[in-house]
């Protein structure tokens, strides 16, 4: 889910006081843990905050916001940000994407605590069959290179619901931009991975359309 904050003053300090002290306990206290909060450093539309909320259930997701407004101890917590006037909303709009686990990397991996850096890369197809393609090519060979050669994934989602379907989303951790300018190369060079991306049907140019590619720092508050 991504939350964009209204401008550079007092809406982003709303803004992550909501997530620090309202959303993110409010997630924990129902068992969706761990909890991503990130900012956006480098990519359109800043400032702009993403979450990261995984579940076991979509119902978990649906009925979230009906739980939450039972939630006394959210419902305090959050009055600021939930009953921000017109006059001063806390964010411009929210754009929330509904994932499936990719069956390759089935649960989200949280990253060693410490300063991090994290890729959100988003591969839109022009069909149907391109899409399912590119993620049976992360399902069955893609995501081994990816961890034989160093990049570590958090996630891998396929787009159920959301903007610019078909297309997956994955994210990579890095200890800084210079760790992910140094370990992309080696991924690139690898020579199983060129083999598999020159394949016939497995080209960019045949199964990929767009590719969107951001660069995120996480909140204090996240918990990934």
């Amino acid at each position: 889910m991504a939350q964009s904050a209204r401008e550079n003053g007092t809406q982003l300090t709303l803004t992550q006081s909501y997530f620090e002290q309202a959303l993110i306990p409010a997630l924990n206290r129902r068992g969706i843990t761990p909890v991503g909060a990130f900012k956006l450093d480098i990519g359109p539309e800043t400032p702009t905050y993403y979450l990261l909320i995984p579940a076991t259930s979509v119902d978990a997701l649906v009925t979230l916001d009906a739980q939450l407004a039972q939630d006394a101890e959210f419902i305090k917590a959050s009055t600021a940000f939930w009953g921000a006037p017109a006059t001063a909303p806390a964010f411009v709009r929210v754009d929330s994407s509904l994932m499936s686990a990719f069956a390759g990397w089935p649960k989200l991996v949280a990253p060693k605590t410490g300063p991090r850096t994290f890729q959100l890369r988003t591969y839109e197809s022009a069909s149907d069959a391109a899409h399912i393609r590119k993620v049976e090519m992360f399902n069955q060979a893609e995501i081994a290179i990816f961890t034989r050669t160093g990049l570590a994934p958090v996630f891998f989602g396929d787009t159920l619901v959301g903007p610019r379907t078909p297309s997956l989303t994955y994210m990579l951790t890095f200890a800084d931009v210079a760790d992910l300018n140094k370990k992309w190369p080696v991924f690139a060079s690898d020579p199983a991975w060129k083999e598999l991306s020159h394949k016939p049907g497995n080209t960019d140019a045949e199964i990929v359309s767009n590719i969107s590619n951001l660069y995120l720092s996480p909140l204090s508050c996240s918990q990934i």
